[in-house]
Formats: structure tokens, sequence, C-alpha cells
């Protein structure tokens, strides 16, 4: 192993890390936007305010306002800092794994279509099916940073599954179900009290009707990780276990407390705990072996002369 790759293997592997928490930790703060009403903080894009980048005295938008969205947007360079860094450090591994620079690449990518839909989001003043796209392209994103992760401690060859044909099917529907999830949990938000700025238009549904839908969806998808049960109870199914009961239990607080601000942070946080896990439970049930380099008709020859 030369000293080049000897370095980028683990420094690989904390950017990735760190692509998780980063991916996460943006839907975090974007929820913090929300609660506190300063989505429309910084109100141009990609400027704070007409003619500054960064928060100025504005007569109409009040400082906090301004310096809680130009954090978020600032975190977002943070995230294109670490995702370059992981498309640098895969291409410039030898040998070079496919795999691995695909998903890499797939954050830059993602960051780039981020800043796109966010600056959207502003241009069209919050509208709340744009918010819950930036959110939805979030957890997607955890997800494949998970991925990146995984194939770091794997190899390239055909994926051999570890778990019965029954199980692989349950955690694509599992997967599907967890999507259908969120995005109602997004709805509920855009219905209720926190849609990111006091001007901005709700979803004109009731949520008490959102909500719940979004608890059935919770029970299915409780409903399949107990039927998850009888095929894999490995140390990633326990910790999704533990995941999702505590954020249901969460969401249950949240919606008889009248949706205070911090828990709303806390079940976006946890929302994104849950998809990490259900990341984590999909790569634990299968492996991937380096692929074996079969010799050259010659040196087969050779080696039988």
């Amino acid at each position: 192993m030369s000293r080049l790759t000897a370095f980028l293997v683990p420094l690989q592997r904390a950017l990735a890390i760190a692509a998780i928490i980063a991916q996460g930790g943006i839907a975090v703060t974007g929820s913090i936007v929300r609660v506190t009403g300063s989505g429309l903080g910084c109100p141009t894009w990609p400027e704070c305010v007409p003619g500054s980048i960064v928060p100025v005295e504005h007569p109409d938008v009040a400082a906090l306002h301004q310096w809680v969205e130009f954090g978020n947007r600032t975190l977002f360079g943070v995230i294109g800092i670490i995702t370059g860094l992981c498309l640098i450090a895969a291409v410039l591994n030898k040998p070079r794994r496919r795999r691995v620079i695909t998903l890499a690449a797939i954050q830059v990518g993602g960051v780039l279509a981020q800043a796109v839909i966010g600056g959207a989001t502003v241009r069209l003043g919050l509208v709340w099916w744009s918010v819950s796209v930036h959110f939805m392209v979030s957890m997607v994103l955890v997800w494949f940073a998970v991925l990146l992760l995984r194939s770091l401690s794997e190899g390239d060859g055909p994926a051999r599954w570890l778990v019965p044909a029954g199980a692989r099917g349950l955690q694509i529907v599992m997967a599907v179900v967890m999507y259908a999830l969120l995005i109602a949990g997004t709805f509920v938000t855009a219905a209720g009290p926190h849609a990111g700025d006091s001007k901005t238009p709700r979803l004109d549904v009731p949520v008490p009707t959102l909500a719940q839908i979004h608890a059935d969806l919770l029970f299915l998808f409780l409903g399949m990780l107990i039927a998850m049960g009888f095929f894999v109870r490995t140390k990633a199914y326990w910790v999704l276990v533990g995941v999702v009961v505590a954020q249901g239990s969460l969401g249950m607080v949240q919606y008889w407390t009248g949706v205070p601000e911090v828990l709303v942070s806390l079940h976006v946080l946890g929302a994104g705990a849950v998809v990490v896990a259900t990341a984590m439970l999909w790569t634990s049930s299968r492996e991937r072996t380096h692929e074996v380099e079969v010799p050259a008709a010659e040196d087969q020859a050779l080696s039988k002369a």
C-alpha cells in the first residue's frame, strides 16, 4: 500500500461520516430557520439582501432572521467542501474504485442541486411544496452518504445477500414507506404554524388529517419492522427499532403539546437518524467481496509449463 493510499483510506472514512452528519445537519438547521420564522431572512438569492452576500442592516428584515438564514446557507458551503473532498479523495486513491467515485459524485451533484432548489425556494416565497422538496433531497443524500461509507469497507464484487429473498423485498418496501412517511411529515409542518415565515401561505389541509396519515404510515412502517424481526435480529436491526420507537414517541409528544419549536427540530433530527439506521440495516444485509482478477491466457499457459 502506497503512502498516499494509506493516508486517503482513513480520510475517506472520516469524510463520509462527516457527509452523513452534514447532510442530516442541514435539515436540522433548515428546521431552525422555519421555527424562528427566518425563511425569508435573506429575501434574495444568491445575495442575502440586495447588494450584499452577507447580512446587513435592513429596514424590512430583522437581524436575527438574516443571520439564522445566512447560517443555514453557510452550512451548504461547508457541505460542498466536505463532499468535494470526498470526490477528490476517491479519484486520487489507487486503485480507483468506480463505485466509490460514483457515490462521492452523487454527493457533490446533490449539493449543487440543493443550491438550485434553495434559491428557487426563496424566489418562490417559501411555497410549501418547494420546502418539502428541499428537505426530501437532503434525506436521499443522507441515504447515499451511508452507502458511500459502507462502500469503503467492502469490495466491488457483486452483492451477496445475507438475508432471505423475502427480507430483501420487505426492506425495499420499508424504504419506500419510510420516504412516504417523511413526505407526510413535511405536509404536517407545511399546514402547521411553522412554515418558515409569518406571511407564507400554509398548506390548506387540516393538520389533524395530515397528522393521522403521518401516524398511519408510521404504524405501517412499525408493522413491517416487526415482520423484519422474523428474518433479521442483528445489531443494525435493533438500532433501527430503538430509533423508530424514539422518533414515534417524540412525534406524539410534539403533537400533544402543540408543536413546540424545539421539538420540531428534534423531530427533524430524528428523521435523519431513521434514514441512517434504515440505510445501515440495508447495507448490513448484504456484502460485496473484492473482485478476483482472472489471469490472462498467456499467464495461465506459463504457469502450466
